[in-house]
């Protein structure tokens, strides 16, 4: 199937309805193959699956490098996401960093890696409490003036960075953990977003991989897989969020589908201004990936899926203390 399309914002950017999540390419799991990588890129853009995601802290700078190489001669065909707002020194992210000056060095580099010379949607990667958020956006503003970036966004902003951002340099889209499995935004940041025409991009969509039913314990993944330290995959939490994931799986059974088909269709479903990203670097995940669009959930199965996985059913924070510091919320 080819993949419809969504708009993000109100300032003109349109996405395809589910991008592809580049960050496990370079990190956080078990070594990628890199021609496997290159062929889900390549295979992506054949059904449609345009809106990539990565990010100068990927690897770092090697996510970006990769799209850039395996984008050659294909970049029209796409739309670009990447980040900034890290300082990485020795390889390492070692703090935030969002200085306007900061930010114009990032973007130089970030586009001789990735081979372009635009990039179509600039976040900021986590919140700088360090530098105001006006100067942030305005930094930005003044290199979409400058032809070098397209559209706007932050990431994991609560709603009083994206409102007062907002106001300097319009904001065509948030990317936060948003899936069945967190829903943590539904409160204010969700409202916030709708208020001010701004799209919503969930990562995650899939509660990194837990939503798939494809997953085991924590201390059965390798030292470098970041599953190892998720508090929701390790003891008691595992053993309690398998059984509230079941509902996803019944309905997948139902359905003839994936449970990560369904996961996803859920995102689909609850609103037109929602682009999920699922993350794989695999063509046989891409394709059922992709796949999920055609499901449409009734209001029953919307509802037991909730119902399911309501807040307070899912055990353990989505991350560890020092992560969960960087979240502005």
């Amino acid at each position: 199937m080819t993949l419809t399309t969504r708009r993000l914002g109100s300032q003109g950017l349109t996405v395809s309805a589910i991008g592809l999540g580049c960050m496990g390419m370079s990190q956080s799991y078990a070594p990628a193959v890199e021609s496997d990588s290159i062929a889900t890129l390549h295979r992506a853009i054949e059904i449609g699956c345009t809106f990539l995601d990565t990010a100068e802290v990927y690897g770092p700078y090697t996510n970006e490098d990769l799209l850039g190489r395996a984008l050659m001669g294909r970049r029209d065909a796409v739309t670009i996401a990447t980040k900034f707002g890290f300082r990485i020194e020795g390889g390492k992210n070692v703090g935030t960093d969002s200085r306007p000056a900061h930010i114009r060095e990032v973007v130089e580099a970030s586009l001789k890696r990735l081979r372009t010379d635009h990039i179509d949607l600039l976040y900021q990667h986590r919140v700088d409490r360090q530098v105001p958020i006006e100067d942030v956006a305005g930094a930005v503003g003044d290199l979409i003036r400058a032809g070098k970036v397209k559209y706007f966004g932050l990431s994991e902003a609560g709603v009083d960075t994206i409102r007062r951002a907002h106001a300097v340099q319009p904001v065509s889209a948030v990317q936060s953990e948003y899936s069945l499995w967190e829903r943590n935004l539904e409160a204010d940041v969700i409202p916030a977003l709708k208020e001010l025409g701004i799209g919503l991009v969930p990562f995650s969509p899939l509660g990194r991989g837990f939503l798939t039913g494809q997953v085991k314990r924590a201390e059965d993944y390798p030292e470098t897989d970041f599953r190892r330290n998720d508090p929701r995959y390790q003891g008691a939490n595992f053993d309690a969020n398998m059984a509230a994931a079941e509902a996803v799986r019944e309905i997948a059974e139902a359905r003839g589908g994936t449970a990560a088909q369904i996961a996803l269709a859920w995102i689909l479903n609850k609103s037109e201004d929602f682009v999920p990203i699922p993350g794989t670097r695999h063509v046989a995940n891409l394709e059922k990936n992709v796949a999920a669009a055609g499901f449409r959930l009734d209001a029953d199965e919307m509802r037991k899926l909730e119902e399911a996985l309501a807040p307070g059913k899912v055990s353990g924070p989505r991350y560890g203390d020092k992560m969960m510091a960087m979240v502005d919320r």
